[in-house]
């Protein structure tokens, strides 16, 4: 029976046992799930790309090989590089050169019979010998050339940090070159260590203030049911994504266990501090056309619509600022029925309503031509 704005349910009613209630809390921090995914530590990875054009001669690494700084894990035979240990053996017999020349300069200087400008000129050879030695030295030993003298044109590829090969793009045989490699051209090996992940939330912009820097979060993994993660944010992005109008953050995750994997998809779960108002349960709200209305029981079996301001709304809780206050009860399931009993009375009831309009103007129209024509009221 719809008496005003109120649904009224006689006793026992049947339709009352499918409708279930929740009292309105006042509201102090709401859980906010946020899509996540994991990626490599860059901190902690290396991508390998060759220095210099070659033949891969040998692979001596694979996929989830543990591997340690300065371990080899492919060989090149590459002419390139056999030019740059040439380049350093040169350096080096010319240092040579110009370290004896420097000697006989100072012994002839010793002697008074060179000027001290030969003798300048001696010691300035001797230092570009010198540093032309370092320079070429330290190129070669860069990627792998540390045999003094040794022109073997063998390029090793080797890995500077401590970790895991996770990822292998070579065969033997292959020719690679340097000008290989860049943006969309995967690298020959990726090293990491995967026991601390990246992950890679997407925030919406209410929530820049709880993911500062160092505030923690729960990462909860689908296909890892009943586990959950700690982890905390470590950056933020300065800037919205003009597309999908949310804000890139970064956090950290243990892995010790090394369950978790690169690319999965997870839900990062933070704890969001609010303002005032209550807490409902966000099925409990209804949008009717541009207003948010949830429906309350008043009285057992009666209910009345409110319209209620909403200063935060989530895909399971959300905050009411104004319309309800804390420990009253509002329709959570079936909401949507109670809904379409309220709808369906005022339909049944707009006759009524119309029949009455229309009585009550005719009835003021003929009193007015009454008194006009002077005539009683019939």
């Amino acid at each position: 029976i719809l008496q005003g704005e109120q649904l009224r349910f006689a006793p026992n009613h049947p339709q009352l046992a499918l409708i279930s209630l929740v009292s309105a809390t006042t509201a102090q921090a709401i859980t906010v799930d946020l899509p996540a995914r994991m990626v490599w530590n860059e901190e902690r990875t290396q991508r390998i790309y060759p220095a210099f054009a070659g033949r891969v001669s040998a692979i001596q690494a694979d996929v989830g090989q543990a591997v340690n700084a300065g371990s080899v894990l492919a060989q090149l035979a590459s002419p390139d590089f056999g030019m740059a240990q040439a380049d350093t053996a040169k350096a080096r017999a010319d240092a040579r050169l110009s370290g004896n020349a420097l000697q006989r300069q100072r012994e002839l200087f010793d002697a008074g019979i060179v000027p001290r400008k030969d003798l300048d000129q001696a010691e300035a050879d001797a230092s570009r010998a010198l540093a032309e030695v370092q320079r070429a030295d330290a190129r070669t030993r860069m990627y792998g050339g540390h045999e003094a003298g040794s022109v073997n044109q063998a390029l090793a590829l080797s890995a500077s940090i401590k970790g895991v090969v996770v990822e292998r793009n070579l065969n033997p045989g292959q020719e690679v070159r340097p000008d290989q490699s860049g943006v969309g051209v995967p690298p020959l090996f990726v090293v990491t260590d995967p026991t601390t992940l990246w992950v890679q939330i997407d925030a919406r912009e209410s929530e820049v203030a709880t993911l500062r820097l160092g505030a923690p979060f729960e990462l909860i993994v689908p296909t890892l049911p009943g586990q959950k993660f700690e982890g905390r944010v470590t950056a933020a992005a300065d800037y919205i994504d003009p597309i999908t109008r949310s804000i890139k953050v970064r956090g950290l995750v243990a892995n010790p266990a090394r369950l978790l994997k690169a690319v999965m998809l997870a839900t990062a779960r933070i704890q969001r501090n609010i303002g005032p108002g209550v807490l409902v349960p966000s099925r409990s709200v209804a949008l009717q056309g541009a207003k948010n209305t949830v429906l309350v029981q008043v009285q057992p079996g009666v209910f009345e619509a409110r319209e209620v301001q909403l200063s935060y709304q989530g895909p399971h809780g959300s905050v009411v600022s104004s319309g309800i206050a804390a420990g009253e009860l509002v329709v959570s399931d079936n909401m949507l029925l109670l809904a379409r009993e309220f709808r369906n009375a005022k339909n049944e009831a707009q006759p009524l309503v119309n029949a009455e309009r229309k009585a009550s103007t005719a009835a003021a129209a003929a009193t007015a031509t009454a008194a006009a024509t002077g005539q009683a009221k019939p």
